[in-house]
């Protein structure tokens, strides 16, 4: 199950709308949905919320330490809780995933993601899970930092917070440790469409 659910971003004014924040919109919106109220603590270099749910307190973060040193955050904040990477969900932007659309996945390498590097450092493993929340590729390499700071038009943003509705509506699955059905939850991008009912034939 998980207990500690980190969102991804750039402390400030300037940064709130880029694509490089999607994380905190997630972690908004949860923090909304769970009605938990984020508040500044030092200790954990962070706005840190605690709610129970099922008995078990759980844990909204979102680093205020920028980007490239999340890690220290994080770490600080599971060490003390004695949460381990498998319990921790970190939404964070993806460059490979186009709008729209949002990937939940355990492990693996962070593809040059500053924050997730940092994390996995800190951490000492790569084995927590991620919400990867589709903001699209500029589609140059040198371009990638500009566009992760930019924001995204109007309708990029309204189909990134599609793909965030449904990664909320799974929150109960993730809460439970259910990550299969919250996967399949997350993963389909539309609804399935219903089968056309089939006229009766004429007399």
């Amino acid at each position: 199950m998980i207990k500690l659910f980190v969102g991804l971003g750039n402390p400030g004014p300037d940064y709130e709308a880029t694509r490089h924040n999607a994380g905190f919109w997630w972690i908004d919106a949860l923090a909304h949905e769970l009605k938990a109220n984020l508040q500044p603590d030092k200790s954990y270099y962070g706005l840190v919320a605690r709610t129970v749910v099922d008995g078990e307190p759980r844990w909204l973060l979102k680093p205020q330490t920028f980007m490239n040193v999340s890690g220290k955050s994080v770490a600080a904040l599971a060490r003390f809780f004695k949460i381990q990477p498998s319990e921790i969900l970190v939404a964070h932007d993806e460059l490979d995933i186009v709008p729209g659309q949002a990937k939940l996945k355990l492990g693996g390498s962070h593809a040059g993601h500053n924050g997730l590097r940092d994390i996995h450092g800190q951490l000492g493993s790569p084995d927590y899970w991620r919400l990867r929340i589709g903001i699209g590729h500029p589609g140059a390499k040198d371009e990638v930092a500009n566009w992760v700071l930019k924001k995204p038009s109007a309708e990029h943003r309204t189909a990134i917070e599609d793909s965030m509705t449904r990664a909320i509506l799974a929150t109960p699955l993730l809460l439970a440790g259910d990550m299969e059905k919250a996967m399949m939850a997350i993963h389909t991008s539309k609804p399935p469409r219903p089968k056309p009912v089939r006229p009766p034939e004429a007399e």
